[in-house]
């Protein structure tokens, strides 16, 4: 037999002991010591079926294969783009991967993206911290116009997605706005109404800064709702 012995939701820290027995199992921002389950590190402590895992309040983007992430055009090349994604190194777009069009050999570059475009794409490849392959051949993947591009901490995306994507969901359906996120704690929001575009902003934000409170939901509900 296993007990839970921490709230789910709690902010947990270091050495906090989250479970007892067999029946549950560490995972991220956890391990175990003989029975227990003991946090890691400082975050919210969550339970997942059978998993105990901590996510931190804070860390740096770790680039993982799909992810999708949101970068700046900051070089065009002969065989493709340079894309900063606010990492130590750039990441770049295979020509082959630059759009779902073909591309023939001598095309202008610039006129598919351009230094300075905002663009939305997909972690193909990761092969250690300085060649991180990124693909605009998969559905969503575009280059951003207009809008406003915000910057959230990373390990507070999933809340900012929400549950099977809720969260983002609510928001977009009370403003009317388009909104991507990328897990690289880049979050771009476009509404041709600017007052709304400022609304769905600010609900971000709402969850962004209060990501490990209780209630958070219905909360934002009730802002979107202008309650």
């Amino acid at each position: 037999m296993g007990d839970i012995l921490i709230k789910d939701g709690t902010i947990v820290i270091p050495g906090e002991i989250l479970a007892r027995g067999m029946d549950y199992l560490p995972s991220k921002g956890t391990f175990r010591e003989n029975e227990d389950i003991i946090s890691s590190v400082i975050g919210t402590f969550r339970v997942e079926g059978r998993l105990a895992k901590v996510t931190p309040l804070k860390g740096k983007y770790i680039p993982k294969r799909n992810d999708m992430v949101i970068g700046k055009v900051i070089d065009v090349g002969t065989g493709g783009w340079r894309i900063n994604i606010d990492l130590a190194f750039n990441a770049g777009i295979p020509l082959k991967d630059g759009s779902r069009d073909f591309i023939p050999n001598g095309a202008n570059l610039s006129d598919y993206y351009e230094v300075g475009d905002i663009i939305v794409g997909k972690i193909t490849e990761v092969k250690g911290p300085k060649i991180i392959d990124i693909s605009m051949n998969f559905p969503g993947c575009r280059k951003l116009i207009g809008g406003r591009l915000i910057n959230v901490e990373t390990t507070r995306v999933p809340r900012i997605i929400g549950k099977e994507g809720s969260m983002i969901k609510m928001i977009k359906e009370g403003t009317g706005s388009n909104i991507m996120v990328g897990q690289n704690g880049k979050v771009w929001i476009s509404n041709q109404d600017k007052e709304k575009e400022y609304k769905a902003t600010l609900a971000v934000k709402k969850v962004n800064d209060e990501a490990f409170k209780n209630g958070l939901t219905e909360e934002v509900k009730k802002f979107l709702e202008g309650k």
